[in-house]
């Protein structure tokens, strides 16, 4: 395991990023020793000596952005904080059981009040993204905030724009690793059900119900959540199986009209346009799942999918075996992530998707080779 920490200076409120950086990346940690093998102790001061926390999601934000949001926004609550959480754009309705009193900001719908809560804010947490760049213009505005900012993360690169860095990749979630990083934190205060229930969420989401990018931890992780009281079987009902009618026709119609398959790449392909959208009433999060699809094609080592929006196309990637969409995404597609889910954007006519694509991934596939 590889965990990156940036340690304040003691005398100081906080001080500029990269003033000293640890990296433990020979040490196996063992999940109870969090606390002590980190030096988490410098979290826990910065909390005591703040009154107004405010956390911040990535764009587009799935399950493990919600989860530790409202995960670790609800830890800091029974510690007496005022928490807001923001985040760039709105997130799917079937996450809406985890945030029922809608006390989750969304800057494009209400960019005034976000920029209140940024300029009352003592500390901001940054959560399951690795730099400010980001989240757009959300992350403008917090890179000129002069608070000290903690990034809590588990993609790779993080920036040094912060003045705590809890940076691990070899974990299934953000969610999985601000549980281990809170859970014993501070003395005598421990994960709620609520949290709990939250953090399972984003645990879930982010390793397709336990299929992928699951570790011995992870597993660790949802025994203790189950003993804690979670109801696993409630969570899994919300997120996979409470979808729209209209969402079960678009996923048929991508499969049996829209995938297409390259076998000469070990590749397959979907594109949802801005038409197919409005012919199916697509919602917020109803493509989620979309791209892991074709993997389940025998033959196929990875898959796309591309999402039309009025400013650009949505790139995200999934793989299988040793193939690495992170490299391929930060090649050809203006993104990156992990080795086996990235995402990206591309600024072209949806028309030239495809022929990109056949380019790119024949390209990177051959290297590969």
């Amino acid at each position: 395991m590889n965990f990156n920490i940036l340690l304040l200076d003691k005398n100081k409120k906080y001080i500029p990023p990269l003033q000293y950086i640890f990296n433990f990346a020979l040490i196996k940690f063992e999940p109870l020793k969090v606390k002590e093998r980190l030096k988490s102790d410098d979290l826990l001061r910065l909390i005591a000596d703040t009154k107004h926390i405010m956390l911040t999601g990535h764009v587009n934000p799935d399950g493990d952005s919600i989860g530790s949001l409202v995960g670790v926004g609800k830890y800091l609550q029974e510690l007496g904080k005022d928490v807001s959480a923001v985040v760039p754009n709105r997130f799917p309705d079937y996450l809406g059981f985890l945030d029922p009193e809608n006390e989750i900001l969304i800057y494009s719908e209400n960019p005034d009040r976000v920029r209140e809560t940024v300029a009352r804010a003592d500390l901001i947490i940054c959560l399951d993204f690795n730099g400010l760049k980001r989240i757009e213009q959300l992350g403008e505005l917090i890179g000129r905030s002069p608070v000290p900012k903690v990034l809590i993360d588990h993609h790779p690169q993080p920036e040094n724009l912060f003045a705590l860095v809890f940076s691990e990749t070899e974990v299934s979630s953000t969610c999985e690793l601000a549980y281990r990083i809170f859970k014993n934190l501070a003395p005598g205060e421990k994960i709620s059900l609520e949290s709990g229930r939250a953090f399972y969420t984003g645990m879930m989401t982010d390793t397709n119900n336990f299929a992928n990018s699951v570790w011995p931890s992870t597993f660790r992780m949802a025994a203790e959540l189950l003993e804690l009281g979670v109801d696993k079987e409630d969570i899994q009902s919300r997120v996979l199986w409470s979808f729209a009618e209209g969402r079960m026709r678009l996923m048929g119609y991508m499969l049996h009209e829209n995938m297409k398959i390259f076998p000469q790449y070990r590749a397959g392909l979907m594109i949802l346009t801005k038409e197919m959208k409005e012919r199916f009433g697509y919602e917020d999060g109803d493509s989620e799942g979309f791209v892991n699809l074709p993997l389940g094609i025998r033959e196929v080592e990875v898959s796309a999918l591309f999402t039309e929006s009025d400013d650009f196309i949505r790139v995200s990637l999934r793989s299988k075996g040793d193939i690495s969409v992170n490299r391929l995404s930060r090649l050809y597609f203006n993104g990156g992530g992990h080795e086996r889910a990235a995402g990206g954007k591309l600024y072209i006519p949806v028309s030239e998707v495809e022929e990109y694509f056949k380019k790119s991934v024949g390209e990177f596939m051959g290297k590969e080779k």
